[in-house]
């Protein structure tokens, strides 16, 4: 069994902070989460190295959407492997499918050549797949580290039997983590379930409310269902209750 750890998925400074003074073994580093995570700015990745000597692991994924790229898409994922690596990351978060719904091994093999010997983690386009074992297989073959994976299901929870199924399969060669919507009351369960010891979340407790006091109506500058004046981050107490959670697993 795999020590116990819990990374922080985070796309701000003040959340890296709170996933930080939680407990957090790890942060999963990214930009827009509320659209599901896509590469971070380098400028917050160079104040969140400042601020902290952990591990960093960097989301590259070049727009919100599906995990079937274009030749152009794939380039830019290179040069983001390269550079996050070059500004001193210790590991990548990275996936890609083709049209069938198996991992684009091309794609793939390119990012982990650039990835050097960085720590790198498949995440999860691998719940994407047609054949979650086949996927598995490919990923260790590929070199990967980590899968990221809420079993093929809408959360972690939802998703045990195929989680341990999986930490069974993976037998020792690859870090099987249990993602999307982890939370303080199901990690126990998860871990029971599925035998599973790395945990990955937000640790959020709800939306903040926006500073703003003038609030125009009508006006939406992303999705329509999302409201502007309000405000994803890490509670630290939350993530702290998640971390002690995992940490205590034996």
């Amino acid at each position: 069994m795999t020590k116990p750890l819990i990374e922080g998925c985070v796309d701000s400074f003040a959340s890296a902070m709170a996933a930080i003074r939680g407990g957090a073994d790890r942060l999963e580093l990214c930009g827009a989460l509320v659209i599901g995570g896509v590469t971070p700015s380098p400028a917050l990745f160079r104040q969140v190295r400042s601020a902290w000597d952990g591990r960093i692991h960097v989301l590259i994924r070049p727009r919100f959407g599906d995990f079937l790229y274009t030749g152009r898409e794939g380039e830019q994922m290179e040069e983001e492997v390269a550079a996050f690596r070059d500004l001193g990351c210790d590991g990548v978060v990275i996936g890609a499918l083709t049209p069938d719904g198996t991992l684009d091994r091309d794609l793939l093999g390119r990012l982990m050549e650039r990835a050097g010997d960085l720590s790198v983690t498949l995440h999860r386009a691998f719940d994407m797949t047609r054949d979650p074992v086949e996927a598995l297989e490919t990923a260790v073959e590929l070199g990967f580290r980590t899968i990221l994976t809420s079993g093929q299901a809408s959360s972690a929870a939802e998703g045990t039997a195929c989680l341990k199924t999986l930490q069974e399969r993976a037998a020792g060669r690859i870090s099987i983590m249990a993602g999307s919507g982890v939370k303080a009351e199901n990690i126990l369960p998860i871990h029971r379930a599925a035998g599973i010891t790395a945990f990955h979340t937000t640790g959020r407790k709800g939306n903040l409310d926006s500073g703003m006091r003038y609030r125009k109506e009508g006006v939406s500058m992303g999705l329509p269902s999302l409201s502007e004046y309000e405000i994803w981050q890490t509670d630290e107490e939350t993530f702290r209750a998640c971390a002690k959670l995992v940490h205590g697993l034996k």
